[in-house]
């Protein structure tokens, strides 16, 4: 069987060693006798097929189930397969970590008369992390999403981190700070509460852009998912009784669908793992409502006095359990109506609450006392008080730890989940996240600040003091690396999971937005044994974005696309109607400029320079590729309802890296014996 490293689980050095060794051969793994070029196999019909060392690799792309359209089209879903088997038994190759990059045919190229880039030297590149050369969809690595002080949320890429660069990949404006979020199962939406702006922001995980503002009652703050997926729980912390309570939303219409009065105070939110019950705490009120999923109403009240803190559902024990953080006491909610079946006493300061990916085992931080109350689900009896310093606060796990966070302390505690059980002492080690502890860094958000990284044996911390987030892999003494979101105060910490993942043996499979109409390159790589084929595929043009697009149009005047670094570029357009009429007058034409695929943005106004003629000034600070973009609230249009144009910054540099990638496979092709 076949078994591949995926260079996202690798260290920052084995990841660059890797990029350089390949980039070194990947010219000399041309096409064996047995494989048929992209071109021969007409995409979106039969599979592209490639064989080479007694592996076939077939790829397919389709529409999504959940596309109402049979070919591939701009801005709608696309199922990616790979499908790997042995060329001699047919059976298929699982346990593979394979990676795959899209980009736009021949997207990077000189000017005119320079050497034009292959797929396959895109593939050097991409694993480099150069920053200015990354593909429109990376299905090969994760992003770190980072929930900011202010009113924004920054996506990382820890791929280009490893060059030495910014690993800012995206910044994404929302209408207010944001206190809490949480993830689709999928990956492909998060959603994250506004509480002054009354709604919770979506956002798509695709293209990092906030897909919709939904009213969700007065001062939303928690937001919690039911299992299923199908309703997001939206606790409204309103000061008044006549707000205080739930609010439901429907995930598949993104509108809500009910609010429901409970109590006062803040909320915490579990639902049961059939999707039955709701429960919903109210603090001030010391009661935790039952709510009807189906039926959407209150079935009663359970006063268990003192502060609910917290609540959370064990999937082992089929049981609820309310933490008081006043009394010190543990209420365990069981049996087919969850009626209170025990009271575990603990010590008054509990907080926060998280179960076990199992189930088995509930922890429960107290920051009054410094310790971690650890409860065994099976007998609903203490276990162990571990103590822990500096006012713990968080907890987050991995298969083998549970991480504690605390307010007072830089250090970040693991409790060795394998230590765990009567009679034993639990292993706790440390390491330092930053300098300073995360309280120095001002208020902070419910959403956690750390959260567990891709591969189960790696954790990323939000250090607020300093504004970084750290990345630890298990069995180190420090963290491995860090990531800084420059321009932005750091809060949350949360990972968008971009790779292939198998979803039955020996096949390979993403789904993904198309971006843009067009001939995509399909980047394939396996690592050992190393292989790396490009496949093809062609997105239309979607008509009904096309019809958003037309009756004013957007002309470009620009005539050469590249540009110097660190040239400021009057951006001329003419905005007409599509029977040629100029559009004469107009002063909200804002003209959005960014890196792609979406930092350094910068928004401003166009000045009218000839009758319909407008201009601009587009600063290129940094290499790479810049979307220029334009709208008009007088013309009733938003960015994306208009076309848009690129510039790209002059790279002689990648120029002169191709240059030594083939001088060094001539090298290699000499040395080699007749």
């Amino acid at each position: 069987m076949l078994k591949t490293t995926h260079t996202r689980y690798l260290s920052a050095a084995a990841a660059v060693a890797l990029a350089s060794a390949f980039g070194a051969s990947i010219a000399a793994d041309a096409p064996g006798p047995q494989s048929a070029p992209p071109s021969a196999s007409a995409p979106n019909s039969a599979p592209n097929r490639y064989v080479r060392e007694g592996i076939v690799i077939e790829f397919s792309a389709a529409p999504a189930q959940e596309s109402k359209n049979r070919e591939l089209m701009e801005g709608e879903l696309a199922d990616l397969r790979f499908k790997l088997t042995d060329e001699a038994s047919g059976q298929p190759l699982r346990g593979n970590n394979p990676g795959a990059w899209l980009d736009i045919g021949s997207v990077i190229q000189g000017r005119p008369g320079a050497e034009v880039k292959s797929c396959r030297d895109k593939v050097a590149l991409y694993m480099r992390g150069i920053v200015g050369l990354r593909p429109m969809l990376d299905l090969n690595s994760y992003y770190v999403v980072v929930l900011n002080h202010d009113a924004s949320v920054s996506v990382l890429d820890p791929m280009v981190s490893l060059a030495r660069a910014t690993s800012t990949l995206a910044r994404i404006q929302i209408a207010r700070p944001g206190a809490d979020w949480v993830k689709s199962a999928d990956g492909k939406r998060i959603y994250v509460s506004m509480p002054f702006a009354g709604q919770v922001a979506v956002i798509d995980a695709d293209t990092f852009k906030v897909a919709a503002n939904i009213d969700a009652g007065r001062s939303p703050t928690r937001v919690f998912l039911q299992p299923d997926g199908r309703y997001l729980w939206v606790g409204n912390d309103a000061k008044v009784s006549d707000a205080s309570g739930v609010t439901v939303i429907d995930t598949e219409t993104l509108k809500p669908v009910k609010t429901l009065l409970t109590g006062t105070g803040h909320h915490e939110i579990a639902v049961s793992e059939d999707n039955r019950i709701a429960f919903v705490t109210n603090r001030d009120a010391g009661t935790v409502s039952l709510i009807d999923v189906r039926e959407l109403k209150t079935l009663r009240e359970i006063k268990v006095g003192g502060v609910p803190i917290s609540v959370g559902y064990s999937t082992l024990a089929r049981a609820a359990y309310v933490a008081d953080g006043k009394g010190g006491k543990l209420t365990v909610l069981a049996g087919r109506d969850f009626e209170p079946v025990k009271r575990i006493a603990l010590r008054p300061g509990l907080g926060p609450l998280r179960f076990t990916p199992d189930g088995r085992y509930a922890f429960i931080v107290n920051t009054s006392e410094d310790l971690v109350h650890v409860i065994d689900t099976s007998s609903n009896e203490l276990l162990h008080d571990i103590p822990v310093s500096g006012q713990p606060f968080q907890v987050a796990f991995t298969r083998a730890y549970a991480y504690v966070r605390s307010l007072a302390s830089e250090r970040v505690s693991m409790i060795n989940l394998l230590s765990l059980g009567r009679g034993n002492k639990p292993i706790v080690q440390s390491f330092a996240a930053g300098a300073a502890p995360p309280k120095a860094g001002g208020e902070l958000p419910l959403a956690d600040s750390l959260a567990p990284a891709i591969g189960d044996a790696a954790v990323l911390v939000v250090n607020p003091a300093d504004n970084t987030v750290y990345y630890y892999m298990e069995g180190m003494n420090a963290p491995a690396s860090n990531y800084q979101s420059y321009g932005a105060s750091a809060r949350a910490v949360t990972v968008i999971d971009r790779a292939l993942k198998e979803t039955e043996p020996g096949v390979y499979a993403s789904k993904v937005r198309i971006p843009v109409a067009g001939r995509y390159d399909v980047a394939f790589l396996l690592e050992s044994p190393r292989l790396v084929n490009c496949f093809s595929l062609e997105a239309k043009e979607n008509p009904v974005l096309a019809s958003q697009r037309k009756h004013i149009v957007v002309e470009f005047l620009l005539k050469d696309r590249e540009v110097p670094l660190g040239a400021t570029v009057p951006v001329r357009f003419k905005v007409r109607t599509e029977g040629g009429e100029p559009q004469i007058g107009l002063k909200d034409l804002r003209v959005l400029s960014f890196l792609v695929p979406g930092q350094r943005r910068n928004e401003t106004i166009a000045r009218e320079v000839e009758p319909g003629v407008y201009e601009a000034p587009v600063a290129i600070e940094e290499h790479g590729a810049y979307s220029i973009n334009v709208a008009s609230q007088q013309l009733q249009k938003e960015f994306k309802d208009l076309a848009t144009f690129t510039l790209r910054t002059v790279r002689p540099d990648m120029d002169e890296e191709i240059k030594r990638r083939v001088a060094a496979q001539k090298q290699q092709e000499q040395q080699r014996p007749n």
